[in-house]
């Protein structure tokens, strides 16, 4: 990847800035600074996919006319004559400049743009003696001034955080970058085509609420004037999207923005993308179903059965595994096979397997088997699997599963040892609901900051009666990371999370 270099020195940047701005106040003079009257007809992908396989005698004898504009990304003068790249969003492609052609008025003034500047041209396509496809200028102007230098895409970018942070300047100079986020489109389309398919209405839910709820995790909290109340970013659309199931629709999706006051890492951003839907008569099994298609045609569509990701070689052409998470915590320590619910006996063996191990005074014993299954087994799962049947203490939404009132019909799904999506067939039972709200709420009161205030309207909304009901939420960004092989989730968030510049540039 070719990547942005250190940021020059405020006291050269200010010298090729005031180069620029000198030939900016010339055009301003002139009155050419920034016009707003070129149009193109095409693109430099467009061209290329039309016209790379003339050769140079036919595109003469077509003559084939072309409006472009882009922006400068190389320009060699050569006395009477000037080769330069533009790239448009599509591709890039070689204008041919000649004074001759120009006139001496039009060229002469080429010679002094600077790379970055956005110039539009339109003349005819023809090859180069070296069988370039070009553009043979017969006329071109300078459609934006660019004031700061590009940085020489040689050099790379060694600085990841001004990658982030000026992101636009990533864009312009690397490719592959522009090709993430084209991935990411894709893959966003892809999901909502296949829920569409399957008879799933796309719905908007509020961003802004009145009480944080739908998953465990600290809100941020803002404060409406007019109202004189405080209001929370959601952390999870899900209870307001369990409401519409109550309302009567029975097949409701949702491609959200939520909010986590967390920390940052390769995983975590404090805003992120999720896509949740939710199917009345279904349960977990079907969601894992529908969860496992949507994966598989979003591959479908990138042209894509194997990739890697992390190191892990991922096949995604083959079922993906099911296994139950107390077993997986049993496979490495079959001593506390059975005892599944014995939390003084999983209490020590956190204590034994994990190093730092904190706990809170309110868990049960599934907290702690959930913490050895996140450091004994998560981190290791490779290829696709479903971990299924978690414990009822860590699920407060999930419904219990018939056989095992301890253990809910949950499953997350775990990828290259990360969390993909999580699911589940959906409580729909008010009183153990109430009961599970309860719960959470002493939690907070013993100082579980990311457990959520108890919800009276969503519980009224049970009490009118819930349709038995599935649903699921998959991280968009972690799968995107998963489609385009990314280590970071900074790497398909156009606009990551950063702290403030500490200097103004």
């Amino acid at each position: 990847m070719n990547e942005i270099p250190p940021a020059t020195t405020p006291r050269q940047e200010s010298e090729q800035v005031q180069v620029r701005r000198d030939k900016l106040g010339q055009l301003r003079g002139g009155g050419f600074a920034y016009p707003n009257t070129f149009r193109p007809d095409a693109s430099a992908a467009e061209i290329h996919t039309q016209y790379d396989a003339w050769d140079a005698e036919k595109l003469e004898q077509a003559s084939v006319s072309v409006r472009m504009a882009g922006r400068m990304m190389a320009h060699r003068v050569m006395g009477k004559s000037s080769f330069v790249h533009i790239q448009d969003a599509s591709a890039r492609i070689q204008l041919f400049l000649n004074r001759d052609v120009l006139g001496a008025d039009v060229y002469n003034p080429t010679k002094k743009w600077d790379i970055g500047d956005i110039v539009g041209a339109e003349g005819t396509l023809f090859r180069t003696k070296s069988g370039e496809l070009s553009v043979r200028v017969s006329g071109i102007e300078l459609v934006t001034k660019c004031l700061r230098p590009l940085p020489e895409k040689w050099h790379g970018l060694h600085d990841k955080e001004t990658r982030y942070r000026q992101r636009y300047v990533d864009l312009m100079v690397n490719p592959d970058v522009r090709d993430v986020f084209r991935t990411r489109s894709r893959i966003v389309s892809s999901l909502r085509r296949g829920l569409e398919d399957r008879g799933f209405m796309e719905v908007e839910t509020p961003m802004l609420q009145a009480q944080p709820g739908g998953a465990a995790a600290r809100p941020f909290t803002t404060h409406h004037n007019a109202l004189n109340m405080p209001l929370y970013l959601r952390i999870a659309p899900e209870l307001y999207l369990k409401r519409l199931l109550v309302g009567g629709f029975e097949r409701v999706f949702e491609i959200n923005r939520s909010f986590r006051n967390e920390g940052v890492d390769a995983i975590h951003n404090p805003e992120f993308t999720m896509v949740e839907f939710y199917q009345a008569y279904a349960d977990f099994n079907d969601a894992m179903d529908t969860t496992e298609a949507l994966i598989r045609e979003v591959a479908s569509q990138l042209g894509i059965t194997e990739l890697e990701w992390e190191g892990v070689s991922i096949r995604l052409d083959q079922p993906f595994r099911r296994a139950r998470l107390d077993e997986t915590v049993f496979e490495k320590r079959p001593d506390l096979r059975g005892h599944a619910t014995n939390k003084g006996l999983l209490a020590t063996a956190c204590l034994q397997e994990i190093p730092d191990f904190k706990s809170m005074i309110t868990w049960k014993a599934g907290h702690y088997l959930v913490a050895l299954y996140e450091h004994l087994v998560e981190p290791f799962i490779q290829d696709p699997t479903f971990v299924t049947h978690y414990p009822v203490d860590v699920s407060p939404l999930a419904r219990r599963n018939a056989e095992e009132p301890s253990v809910t019909d949950r499953f997350e799904l775990i990828t290259a040892g990360k969390e993909i999506a999580n699911g589940f067939s959906e409580l729909n039972d008010p009183d153990d609901q109430r009961a599970r709200f309860n719960e959470q709420a002493r939690a907070k009161q013993a100082g579980d900051l990311e457990a959520p205030p108890l919800d009276e309207d969503y519980l009224r909304a049970l009490e009118f009666g819930m349709a038995p009901a599935a649903g699921v939420g998959i991280g968009v960004d972690r799968l995107i990371m998963m489609f385009t092989s990314q280590h970071s989730i900074r790497d398909v968030l156009l606009f990551p999370h950063m702290r403030p510049e500490s200097t103004e540039i």
